[in-house]
């Protein structure tokens, strides 16, 4: 077992990678950086070989699947995860290194939001899009996370081996935020400085197609994760629409008339309603099955240490 393991996913980053392994490992000496190459054409595998990191493949094309088998697959106390791009400074590993090993924290998040995240960055619906999510998240789940799509992160060993990877692509960062929070995991931010990519690194993230999918992944996180509190809002939404049908298309006319004079209408608002109490109850079942399953990942995270306590005798 690792004392740090830094692991770099890594997708043609032949121009940044091997100075971004060099600098962690002058950071962090005891630290073993693993860089894990995502089907890259350019040679980023040996280029990082050579500046002596663990190079291993994942075949399968997405950052999601990336981090699926790194965190399958290393066994270390801490984890800090960084991309290959060279945005993020090494100089703060140590930092975020610490708050695992030294005050317990499961996930430490390096937040690039309060510092030069909006002026170096020169994509302006990055900008906005960072914000929008930051404050939906923060809104629905209230909790106070600084930077909810940063890449630069440190995790505990009992995050990483009770975390289940769902996403495939680049809202993978959002899906381990939501998972910590809703989980009641220690989380705390450590504020960055962030640097955009050099003269001829390409970002690999499309802002229209991968902001879909963040917002996507947060629409269906908060129905798995605060059923109650989404089925409610959708109830809330079919009685208003309803009510609002019903009162004067239906009950002002008939109180005039004494005659329904709009039939369809009043069966639509009345199934509608009967929609909306379905929902609300759905909620209430789904919310009780949420507690159920919060429970059996507190016994989950029991055992996990015990994993941890036996990979570490095995390691000496």
């Amino acid at each position: 077992m690792d004392k740090i393991a830094v692991l770099v996913p890594c997708y043609n980053e032949s121009k940044t990678v091997a100075k971004v392994v060099s600098d962690f490992k002058r950071v962090l000496p005891e630290a073993t950086v693993y860089v894990y190459d995502n089907n890259s054409t350019d040679g980023t595998d040996e280029i990082a070989r050579q500046a002596g990191a663990v190079v291993r493949y994942e075949y399968r094309q997405g950052k999601g699947n990336v981090v699926r088998s790194m965190f399958r697959d290393i066994d270390a106390e801490c984890y800090i995860m960084a991309d290959g791009d060279d945005t993020y400074p090494a100089e703060f590993a140590a930092e975020l290194a610490d708050k695992v090993l030294n005050r317990n924290a499961d996930m430490v998040v390096g937040d690039r939001l309060s510092s030069t995240y909006f002026t170096e960055n020169k994509r302006p619906f990055h900008n906005f899009g960072n914000s929008l999510v930051r404050w939906s998240i923060n809104k629905i789940f209230s909790s106070n996370v600084q930077d909810i799509m940063t890449g630069y992160r440190a995790f505990s060993y009992q995050f990483v081996k009770t975390f289940p990877v769902v996403s495939k692509g680049f809202e993978i960062e959002t899906e381990m935020t939501i998972h910590a929070i809703s989980m009641n995991m220690a989380v705390e931010n450590v504020v960055i400085e962030y640097r955009d990519r050099p003269e001829g690194s390409e970002s690999k993230l499309n802002t229209v197609s991968d902001g879909i999918k963040v917002l996507k992944t947060i629409f269906n996180l908060c129905k798995n994760f605060k059923p109650l509190f989404f089925f409610t809002i959708l109830a809330a939404i079919m009685t208003v629409v309803a009510v609002g049908f019903f009162i004067p298309m239906v009950l002002i006319p008939y109180i005039r008339t004494g005659l329904v004079e709009h039939f369809p209408t009043l069966i639509a608002c009345c199934f509608m309603l009967l929609a909306a109490i379905i929902s609300f109850f759905s909620g209430l079942i789904l919310d009780s099955i949420k507690l159920k399953a919060r429970r059996e990942f507190e016994f989950r995270l029991i055992q996990t240490k015990e994993m941890k306590e036996n990979a570490r005798r095995r390691h000496f």
